[in-house]
């Protein structure tokens, strides 16, 4: 369905450090720099992160969340531990199993150092 997701930053060398540690644990390489824009390129979509275009400061989604797809619960844990230790911030309630609409899933929620809120997502058999 989608092509890339792009979100802003006020500093994309924090940015590229944060996220190369977080998509790291998903087996996602270092990004790729350019000018103003990080881009993480995978086979199934690109995850961007952008200083922003019009000069005016990144502002992160009210009620806006990113999710990366995970392999197991374990690949969710890695990927939440990564994030805190790489300056973010853990959000919603403690890394988990939640079982709801959707049906069963592991969920790990963070807020990256520009606010943006992640999620990491498997979903349980």
């Amino acid at each position: 369905m989608f092509s890339h997701v792009m979100i802003g930053t006020n500093d994309l060398e924090r940015a590229k450090s944060f996220y190369d540690a977080l998509l790291g644990t998903l087996g996602v390489g270092p990004a790729m720099v350019d000018r103003h824009r990080i881009f993480y390129r995978t086979p199934t979509g690109v995850f961007a992160v952008s200083l922003p275009i019009n000069g005016e400061p990144a502002t992160f989604a009210n009620g806006g969340t990113v999710g990366f797809a995970c392999s197991s619960p374990e690949q969710a844990e890695a990927w939440h531990a990564a994030g805190v230790a790489a300056g973010g911030t853990t959000c919603e309630e403690p890394p988990g199993v939640r079982d709801g609409g959707m049906g069963k899933m592991y969920l790990a929620y963070l807020r990256d150092p520009d606010g943006n809120k992640l999620c990491a997502l498997h979903r349980m058999g």
